[in-house]
């Protein structure tokens, strides 16, 4: 006669794979560095000052009042999609915690640890302070993400992660 626990099945698959950030329970960053920054907050206020400018001159129906600004409105709706843009860039954080790796984002992005694949640190040596590198991940199903991290000491975190997993995933 078997018990409970002997009739149990054991999980199928791979072992899960299992990451600490080193010497705390979550490392985090900012995910765009202030360079990039400053240039979206630039690109911003110069197409707000260029949008300006058209509309005083008249080049939307020729008023300059509120009907000449609902006429460019297809381009004031583009320079707030480029605003909510620049928020989020200002605000995005990335962090490697317990549970997975998370960037907040217009959408955040969230990906656990045990489900991951592959990782790797994608970047341009030397452009790190306009670029922010990009890290890859890809679970065992295929799925995908890319978290911008700016932040050394998450970066250092990434490529450890990515060492650990590359050796955890070896056959």
């Amino acid at each position: 006669m078997t018990t409970p626990e002997q009739t149990i099945p054991t999980a199928l698959g791979p072992t899960p794979f299992v990451f600490h950030p080193s010497g705390q329970t979550c490392i985090e960053g900012p995910a765009f560095s202030r360079a990039f920054q400053a240039i979206t907050w630039t690109t911003l206020l110069g197409s707000g000052y260029w949008l300006l400018t058209l509309w005083q001159q008249g080049k939307f129906g020729g008023d300059t009042g509120f009907n000449g600004l609902r006429a460019a409105g297809w381009f004031v709706l583009g320079w707030a999609l480029l605003a909510w843009t620049t928020w989020h860039v200002m605000h995005s954080r990335a962090r490697l915690d317990e549970t997975g790796i998370h960037q907040t984002w217009m959408w955040d992005k969230h990906m656990a640890y045990e489900e991951l694949a592959y990782a790797k640190l994608i970047r341009i040596r030397g452009l790190e302070w306009f670029m922010a590198p990009r890290f890859y991940v890809r679970t065992l199903m295929g799925k995908f993400a890319v978290f911008y991290v700016s932040s050394d000491h998450v970066q250092r975190e990434c490529e450890r992660l990515s060492a650990e997993l590359a050796a955890f995933r070896e056959f």
